[in-house]
């Protein structure tokens, strides 16, 4: 498997710390809203990667985290009148049901911040004991100055970075640059510390959940949007270095950025669009298949024109794999489950190159075509077609493409048999009736 690593900014083949396994950990959602579509992005685009590490044989641990403290929940919590925990709890069986109304498996463990306090407020000791950070008010700063190559993921030059830090500069801390690690608060959701009555600040809590979930300081692949490489991700390596001397992964994965019809997702141009709602009108599998047609690092335009595009494909893949597995139905061909070596080898280059989605949808393609072909054959190939299926059944897997197995019952032969007969003895008005009957069953 080879995959983008943001780190050195160049494609690498994927050599895991463990033989055969992968450590895989993708930032979660702030938990004060639905999902929308640009949330789904990373859901579809790290599932599909999960599933693809699977079909090569690797054992993928994957966790996913949810951040259950924050400034925007306590203000929905205000306006709702309701408490942050009812406020994160009903946001965060929402993007589960997202999440699995997008065909997308769930994380071997999804922690939350609240539950993860008392490792986050030990971390954060550990960081003052060694000097890489320091209080004051009851604040906690981290010294950004103990990272010699802070800016080694987003490509920042400090001196940069400071010029624009000093338009909202703290007064309380030693460098503009330097980021909070606790925040000492007399609002929402707190707790006791030995720097004051407070709560995290946001770029330490997903070290602390990666340590505590993995049992180690460092893992294969940490995933997320591209809005995270800075700050988010770029202060979780400063502080894992400082604590533990690693950049906590050894490949960082990025999904681009969602845009509606060429601009920008944003509450203020009112074109948020929400996940779910998305998933009602278009349903999960076109849903996915539109997120995975544009390669995952290449910004996805999202609008009337790439929704019909992905249904069209998506259509007229199922209706073949459909066809076929009728086919092989009515003509008693053994299930076999070897696949068709030669298009799914395509296919599966195409998803272990840096998960080329465009070049793998290509691959599904020539397999739809091979099939009709095949079963136009008079003297047609069972076995090639079997195998053609079974290659095709394996990519829709990857993919996350969900569909309907076939099973023809017995009235459903002689249906066929009875509209076959009619047809040869050019009895047409029995014949229409029969491929009447067979179109309300959905049978073609």
């Amino acid at each position: 498997m080879k995959l983008f690593n943001s780190m050195h900014n160049e494609i690498e083949k994927i050599k895991p710390l463990k033989e055969n396994e992968i450590s895989m950990y993708v930032c979660g959602p702030t938990v004060y809203n639905d999902a929308h579509i640009g949330n789904a992005r990373p859901i579809i685009v790290f599932d599909t990667l999960k599933k693809t590490l699977e079909e090569l044989g690797y054992k993928v641990h994957f966790v996913s985290n949810y951040t259950d403290v924050d400034d925007k929940i306590i203000r929905k919590a205000k306006e709702l009148q309701v408490s942050e925990k009812e406020v994160s709890e009903h946001f965060i069986q929402a993007y589960q049901e997202v999440r699995m109304r997008l065909n997308a498996d769930m994380p071997d463990a999804c922690p939350k911040v609240t539950e993860t306090m008392d490792d986050i407020i030990a971390f954060i000791e550990l960081l003052v004991q060694n000097g890489s950070a320091y209080a004051v008010d009851g604040d906690v700063f981290f010294r950004i100055s103990k990272v010699s190559d802070y800016g080694c993921l987003s490509n920042q030059q400090i001196a940069d970075l400071q010029v624009g830090a000093r338009i909202d500069e703290n007064t309380k801390k030693e460098n503009p640059l330097d980021f909070t690690l606790w925040k000492k608060t007399e609002e929402g959701i707190q707790w006791d510390s030995p720097w004051s009555v407070g709560r995290p600040g946001w770029h330490t809590e997903c070290v602390v959940m990666i340590n505590r979930e993995f049992q180690k300081h460092l893992i294969d692949i940490h995933g997320g949007g591209l809005d995270l490489k800075f700050p988010h991700h770029e202060n979780e390596i400063a502080q894992s270095k400082t604590a533990y001397g690693t950049a906590i992964a050894n490949y960082w994965v990025h999904n681009g950025m969602v845009n509606i019809d060429g601009e920008k997702m944003s509450k203020s141009l009112g074109n948020v669009v929400w996940a779910k709602d998305m998933i009602e009108k278009i349903g999960a599998n076109t849903m996915r298949w539109m997120m995975l047609s544009a390669h995952y690092r290449a910004p996805l335009n999202i609008n009337e024109e790439s929704v019909e595009t992905a249904q069209k494909e998506l259509t007229k893949t199922l209706n073949t794999l459909k066809q076929a597995m009728i086919f092989s139905e009515r003509k008693h061909l053994s299930v076999i489950q070897d696949v068709n070596d030669e298009v799914y080898a395509s296919f599966l280059e195409a998803m272990r190159n840096d998960l080329n989605t465009p070049n793998a949808f290509a691959a599904v393609f020539d397999t739809c075509k091979r099939l009709n072909q095949a079963m136009r054959q008079k003297a047609f190939d069972g076995a090639e077609i079997c195998s053609l299926i079974s290659a095709l059944k394996r990519m829709l897997h990857v993919l996350g493409i969900v569909y309907e197995e076939i099973t023809l019952s017995e009235a459903d032969h002689q249906l066929f048999a009875a509209w076959e007969d009619a047809k040869a003895k050019r009895d047409f008005t029995k014949a229409d009736e029969y491929r009447n009957e067979l179109t309300l069953r959905g049978l073609i």
